[in-house]
């Protein structure tokens, strides 16, 4: 599809909808997502997604230079919806995306189509169940979040190698960088770049941070 015909399809898209280039970089932006945002188009267009966005989860920041759905359209990976907290106009708010990949006539470099509706009552609902099911049910949190049937973090699109989802694991049980070499027989160097690799890839500041939102996002 052309740049062109990608500004039309977000124009004519009646939720809040804007498309990015392969940098990330805004290129369309309809009437709808300015209302949303509180930010008109001319504004908008140019800046990249994440200023702009400033998406969270459950765990924190999603949208970064470098988000996992930039990662996953640029290998023309299928993107699955997902629940993102948003800086709108009136404030955070949660919305569902949907995210569509498209490629200018045979060009390397996609453009990303996302489409946002509104889910604030329902998914504060949702969270505030899933909590006291946690609290005073005492499920664990992974048996309540299955039974609330929480929508997938972005995280989720996250492309992760056997490797590191085996050390993030052994992360999960408390292992440290020595313990996990000794159990992988491998040197501790190699297992600290591979953490190092799975935060940058999760957006994650620490290795519990990187755990969390692997676990609530399905990746292990």
């Amino acid at each position: 599809m052309r740049l062109r015909s990608i500004c039309e399809l977000v124009e004519g898209t009646a939720d809040a909808a804007f498309a990015t280039n392969s940098a990330g970089c805004i290129v369309a932006w309809n009437n709808s997502a300015a209302s949303l945002f509180g930010i008109n188009a001319e504004s908008a267009i140019g800046q990249g997604c994440h200023h702009v966005v400033k998406g969270m989860d459950e765990c924190g920041k999603v949208c970064s230079e470098d988000c996992s759905i930039k990662q996953a359209a640029n290998k023309r990976h299928p993107v699955h919806h997902f629940d993102l907290r948003v800086e709108t106009s009136e404030g955070k708010q949660w919305c569902n995306m949907s995210v569509l990949i498209a490629s200018e006539n045979n060009s390397k470099e996609p453009f990303t189509v996302h489409i946002l509706r509104a889910i604030d009552v329902r998914k504060r609902l949702e969270l505030t169940v899933r909590d006291f099911l946690v609290t005073e049910v005492k499920l664990p949190r992974e048996e309540a979040a299955a039974l609330i049937h929480t929508t997938n973090s972005a995280v989720s699109e996250t492309e992760l190698t056997l490797r590191e989802k085996e050390i993030l694991k052994l992360l999960g049980t408390g292992q440290t960088s020595r313990s996990i070499a000794g159990s992988l027989h491998i040197s501790r160097n190699t297992v600290d770049n591979h953490i190092q690799h799975i935060l940058k890839k999760l957006n994650a500041h620490s290795r519990l941070e990187a755990v969390r939102r692997a676990e609530l996002s399905g990746l292990i």
